[in-house]
């Protein structure tokens, strides 16, 4: 009886060796080449600026593949966290089209010049490719949010090469108080797997620096604070503004024409205002924000223009442009903040992270794992202050409402009806 335990143990093992391995590797070879393709279109469309006129058609190409092939993944990240949250003993596994669709219709809105980010397409990709190891391994509804959660782990890896972040957020996003001890492993085991595959595909990180962190004081924890709130709020217009542009999209019925008009304003402002500056990715200006003040109101124009192309229903994801962001606001508030500039940014790269996608955790490790751990606390404070002040909403509207934040928002919600 005991040898049979031990058996069944070992295969069980073996099971999600063997499912953790084979996530990683081709998770993160479909991420090493999206990124690389990535770069080539971006690379392309900033010497032929010309195809930006040619958005609005491209929008409407990506419109049509959704409405006449993707109507069943057309949720992206929402439609993993979903079948995450069913229990539902029949599985029907999420679209293995979700990926190749994601993939192409990413490429094209960088290639015309939406302004979106990269995550969402690497989260999809993971969590389409994963569930289909749900079926060949006929796992139950309890081991398919294990392998949902790994396949999220593995696409976060391996875009931002932040595996312990990634593993994190993974967990943290499909709601900690459900998270079993048996997920923590593969969600670590994955996201370092898929990491490294990545880097053998010699696929190269931005790296970002933070050369002055002073000693924490009371002064200083305050101003940290205030920061917080700031980026908290700003995490807040986000979420709304994605929620107007979403209502304003809802009302041309015919799904496939939003993207085309959206595609129509968003080449207009890029004509009129003479700019490249806030489309894609905009890697180069958060760069710059953590050596040189950013424009005044260069947050603001890519927290629009980001709304606008993805409520439109042009793909990829939100988080890259929550760190421009993050990062132009604030090397601007230097000018009120007395903290070092390129620490502002780095706080801004990741508090407004925070807010908007409702994981703090997440994202104070990511910030330890890109700016190092002395940033640690001044990170900590920033995130914690605008994980609370970016309000009960999110850019996950499936995630569920759980933690410290809705238990707080719940208990003010009674006292109010008291």
């Amino acid at each position: 009886m005991q040898t049979e335990k031990l058996n069944a143990n070992f295969l069980y093992l073996l099971k999600w060796v063997v499912i953790s391995l084979l996530v990683a590797c081709i998770v993160g070879s479909a991420t090493a080449w999206f990124l690389m393709a990535l770069d080539f279109v971006t690379t392309w469309r900033s010497h032929h600026i010309w195809i930006v006129n040619f958005l609005p058609l491209i929008g409407l190409a990506i419109g049509l593949a959704y409405h006449y092939y993707g109507a069943e993944t057309k949720k992206g990240n929402n439609l993993i966290l979903e079948a995450h949250q069913s229990t539902d003993t029949l599985v029907k596994p999420i679209p293995l089209l979700m990926a190749p669709l994601i993939f192409i219709s990413t490429l094209l809105t960088h290639l015309a010049g939406g302004s979106a980010g990269r995550e969402g397409t690497a989260v999809q990709m993971g969590g389409a490719i994963a569930d289909q190891f749900t079926n060949l391994f006929k796992l139950n509804a309890a081991e398919r949010k294990t392998v949902l959660i790994i396949g999220v782990s593995a696409g976060f890896a391996a875009v931002f090469g932040t595996p312990w972040a990634a593993a994190i957020f993974a967990l943290e996003i499909m709601s900690f108080k459900k998270i079993k001890i048996e997920n923590i492993i593969p969600s670590f085991a994955t996201a370092f797997g898929a990491h490294y595959i990545c880097l053998t595909w010699q696929v190269k990180h931005t790296i970002y620096s933070i050369p002055l962190i002073p000693a924490i004081s009371f002064s200083n924890f305050t101003w940290s604070i205030l920061a917080g709130l700031i980026f908290g709020l700003t995490a807040l217009a986000f979420t709304y503004s994605n929620k107007l542009f979403e209502s304003l999209f809802s009302k041309i019925k015919f799904a496939p024409l939003r993207p085309f008009v959206g595609g129509i304003f968003i080449a207009l402002f890029i004509v009129l205002a003479n700019s490249t500056k806030y489309i894609g990715l905009g890697i180069p200006s958060i760069s710059n924000a953590f050596v040189s003040p950013a424009g005044n109101f260069d947050f603001a124009i890519k927290l629009l223009l980001t709304s606008l192309t993805l409520s439109a229903g042009f793909k990829g994801g939100e988080v890259t442009p929550l760190f421009f962001i993050g990062a132009t606001l604030g090397s601007i508030l230097i000018w009120f903040i007395p903290l070092p500039m390129a620490l502002l940014a780095g706080m801004g790269f990741v508090a407004v992270f925070a807010g908007a996608t409702h994981c703090a955790l997440a994202s104070i490790v990511m910030g330890v794992e890109i700016f190092g751990l002395q940033a640690g606390l001044y990170i900590g404070i920033a995130s914690i202050v605008a994980y609370f002040s970016s309000g009960i909403h999110g850019i996950y509207s499936a995630k569920l409402k759980t933690g410290a934040k809705y238990e707080l928002y719940h208990f003010i919600q009674k006292a109010r009806n008291l």
